[in-house]
């Protein structure tokens, strides 16, 4: 078995609230990163494959398709949008990193899985240098 990762990039904005709660309450809890103006994050995407090696090819499955799926179910989505309300597939959700990673990792399950063979194993979703998140599905 083989883990293929292919790393991508996005920007994208959200604030962290919870419109039943008082601006004093989000703010004890999120801290600035309740700002009513919003607040945003340059983010590293890492998508992780496995599989086994095709020997006609050599490769687990071709780099440009993964690409190519990461960039239409996820990083057209959400690059330089706003996570809380352009954003489809986080609707109704809270944009916390931890989320924005299952979600990412729900997108791309079955686009990547449609390979035969191929099979996603893990998303890592840094927010910052120092944070990330990690889903392996669940």
């Amino acid at each position: 078995m083989i883990h293929i990762t292919r790393k991508e990039h996005f920007n994208a904005a959200h604030r962290m609230y919870r419109e039943e709660w008082s601006a004093e309450k989000n703010f004890e809890v999120f801290g600035k990163c309740a700002n009513p103006n919003w607040h945003g994050h340059n983010y590293n995407l890492f998508v992780t494959v496995k599989g086994e090696v095709t020997h006609a090819t050599g490769y687990l499955i071709d780099l440009k398709e993964l690409k190519t799926i990461i960039n239409e179910y996820v990083i057209e989505k959400l690059d330089h949008k706003n996570i809380n309300k352009d954003v489809d597939f986080m609707a109704g959700k809270m944009a916390s990193t931890e989320l924005l990673c299952i979600e990412i990792f729900n997108q791309l399950k079955a686009p990547i899985e449609a390979y035969e063979g191929v099979f996603l194993h893990s998303v890592k979703l840094y927010e910052t240098e120092n944070n990330s998140a990690e889903y392996f599905g669940g």
